[in-house]
């Protein structure tokens, strides 16, 4: 199976005697938890609660290594340098640029110094591992539609960042968004928003018969706007829309169209939300 080269990501090593408490007390993921061969999606907020940087983050010797898109690396590692003062941290670029994906069977028995597992993925039944620097030549069409097939967003792509918040990405569902540590940036605005089941804009994917327009097209139900389309590839996408709109269109039997082309949604299965058909949050 696929070993696909992923140019566009860069890595940030954080490292040093309080490296864990420096990082938990900022970002979403719980990392107390992080398994030795496992890496967890995470997000640097804004006060507000919405995305400023999101990344993955795993385990590296006595520190953590953080991988993000290589346009967003120098301004999260400005951004950690901000919050530093005194820390007993040290942070630095990753040596290597780049970051090598595989799945199935390249992924078997991959352990701590070939890659680690990729817990979204693993959330969707899926074995991906992820490594620094290049260790395959698989095209990167074959990640992209692995992802969209799985509800598997990426910034930029699928959305802006400081546009969307945790749980538009869904975040609270695959291991990105910690409820049961104490507090970091942003956390009193996405806990209100689980605690009050306020979240309406989720990740879907997206279906249709013909070629899907490209990304940024608006979808809409009834001439109404319903979300916009994010990565594509061929008939399949991603986008994020407000899925209670959505939800009364499909249950009133209004069609939902990508620019002209009609298309389905379908919420990831591994979320366990639906569609509501009134005015109330979908529940897992």
């Amino acid at each position: 199976m696929p070993a696909v080269f992923l140019k566009d990501r860069s890595l940030l090593l954080v490292s040093g005697a309080e490296a864990q408490s420096f990082l938990q007390n900022l970002i979403t993921t719980d990392i107390t938890s992080l398994g030795a061969d496992e890496a967890r999606p995470g997000a640097l907020l804004t006060p507000q609660g919405k995305i400023l940087f999101d990344f993955m983050i795993w385990q590296d010797g006595d520190g953590y290594m953080i991988e993000t898109d290589a346009g967003q690396r120098d301004g999260l590692l400005k951004r950690l340098t901000m919050y530093k003062l005194r820390a007993a941290v040290t942070l630095a670029p990753g040596a290597e640029e780049g970051v090598t994906v595989s799945w199935g069977g390249d992924a078997e028995g991959v352990r701590d110094s070939q890659g680690v597992r990729d817990s979204r993925f693993a959330k969707a039944g899926v074995t991906l591992t992820r490594r620094a620097g290049r260790h395959g030549d698989g095209k990167e069409a074959l990640y992209d539609a692995l992802r969209i097939s799985h509800g598997i967003v990426t910034s930029g792509s699928d959305f802006a960042l400081q546009d969307a918040f945790p749980h538009d990405v869904l975040m609270d569902f695959n291991g990105g968004l910690s409820f049961r540590k104490g507090c970091y940036v942003g956390q009193e605005v996405v806990s209100r928003m689980q605690h009050r089941g306020t979240a309406r804009r989720r990740v879907v994917t997206v279906s249709a018969a013909t070629a899907l327009p490209e990304t940024g097209t608006e979808i809409t139900a009834g001439g109404k706007p319903v979300g916009t389309l994010g990565s594509v590839e061929g008939g399949s996408g991603l986008a994020i829309v407000r899925i209670d709109r959505a939800g009364a269109a499909m249950a009133a039997g209004t069609p939902l169209l990508a620019g002209e082309t009609p298309v389905s949604l379908v919420l990831p299965a591994w979320s366990g939300l639906v569609f509501p058909t009134s005015g109330d949050e979908a529940g897992a």
